[in-house]
């Protein structure tokens, strides 16, 4: 498994967890507006559900920029680099 594929797995069951989705529905592709409840209390949700899971801290800019599942891959990707 790819460090991509790790991260997106755990993302997945981020977004189970904050939307109670079928993991498998989200992939790179996926954008707020495809999923109706990620709103911007869902943000806050899945944000908080992101850390836990990562282990990793995500400031305001971060939550800015996380408007689509890719976006949220490459900021968990240079976040868990960081921690290395």
């Amino acid at each position: 498994m790819s460090d991509q594929d790790y991260i997106l797995t755990n993302v997945q069951a981020a977004f189970k967890g904050a939307f109670d989705i079928d993991p498998h529905s989200v992939t790179m592709e996926t954008t707020a507006s495809d999923i109706s409840v990620w709103d911007s209390v869902g943000h806050l949700s899945l944000a908080g559900n992101l850390e836990e899971v990562f282990g990793i801290s995500l400031d305001v800019d971060d939550l800015m920029e996380m408007e689509n599942v890719r976006e949220i891959v490459r900021i968990i990707s240079s976040k868990l680099a960081k921690k290395v």
